[in-house]
């Protein structure tokens, strides 16, 4: 299956909630005051957030008021819209050769998809030509230091990693040290998500930053954030509270296969404007790629 396909068949949850919705809406009728009420309700339901729903339903209704649409045409208009809104934040992840390493620190809370994100990056840079060390640095949740283990194994990644409850900062510290040792061009340190204790967990975060610039000063050279499509709106808050904590530099959407919130993408692009280096579509380790806007966009309406 293409990876479009693979978009597509992800989308599906989203995509044939709008289609539906869209079909309800323009079958035999012209783009009156009140349709357009009703698009922007359905694309405000679709968790594209309400500044992007009305900005699009605007802009839909510029061409076309008072004339007889397709439902068809409708979401071919509205896939072109959003295309231009998600272009200018799709780019992928960039390692700097003349950084060794290239750190990025994965931040985000627990339950994102944060650990197995960071395998998946790890297998694809593998299969760039890059070697990679992970760094266990979620401390507080033995289980995330044991599956970082497994996509060490899985990966032929060189993992550190300390028992539980071990400082965080501490780790980031060795890693750092033997990725220099080794030569490593990229190391991805994996970091805790307790948000019920946001001071707490600020606090370590900055300590960890602060520690990784005692030996790269421009470190880390990138902060991902891991956030899980299936939160919808929520997805939102958490960009707020973490670009508080760390200077967020582009973003990660996982779990977009599970749930009808897949817009809520382009509310974090229209909002933030961070970019967005990879999606998920899914559980397999190839279910992570770097994000298209077009094919995105298009999938989201649910075109071929």
């Amino acid at each position: 299956m293409s990876w479009f396909q693979r978009i597509k068949d992800g989308l599906k949850k989203s995509s044939s909630r709008l289609a539906s919705g869209i079909t309800d809406i323009f079958t035999k009728r012209k783009l009156d005051g009140e349709a357009v009420e009703e698009l922007e309700d359905l694309l405000v339901m679709a968790d594209l957030g309400p500044a992007t729903a009305a900005k699009l339903a605007a802009e839909i209704a510029k061409e076309r008021f008072d004339k007889q649409v397709e439902p068809e045409e409708i979401r071919a208009a509205l896939a072109e819209e959003v295309a231009k809104i998600l272009d200018p934040v799709a780019t992928p992840l960039a390692v700097n050769g003349a950084n060794k390493p290239h750190i990025v620190l994965v931040a985000g809370v627990n339950g994102s998809g944060k650990t197995t994100t960071i395998g998946k990056l790890a297998k694809q840079l593998k299969a760039d030509g890059k070697s990679v060390m992970l760094a266990a640095g979620d401390t507080f949740r033995a289980a995330a230091i044991e599956q970082l283990k497994v996509w060490g194994e899985r990966t032929g990644s060189p993992v550190i990693a300390k028992d539980q409850g071990a400082d965080a900062a501490g780790l980031a510290f060795d890693a750092i040290e033997q990725a220099k040792r080794q030569g490593v061009d990229v190391l991805l340190i994996d970091t805790a998500g307790r948000l019920h204790n946001k001071a707490g967990l600020m606090e370590e975060l900055k300590k960890v930053i602060r520690v990784i610039r005692k030996l790269d000063e421009d470190g880390p050279h990138d902060v991902l954030l891991v956030l899980d499509a299936t939160t919808g709106q929520n997805a939102l808050a958490q960009v707020g509270t973490f670009q508080e904590m760390v200077d967020v530099s582009g973003l990660v959407v996982t779990k977009l296969d599970g749930t009808a919130k897949g817009g809520v993408l382009v509310a974090l692009a229209e909002k933030y404007g961070l970019p967005v280096h990879a999606i998920g579509v899914g559980e397999q380790v190839d279910d992570l790629r770097p994000f298209e806007a077009r094919d995105f966009a298009r999938g989201l309406m649910g075109l071929d």
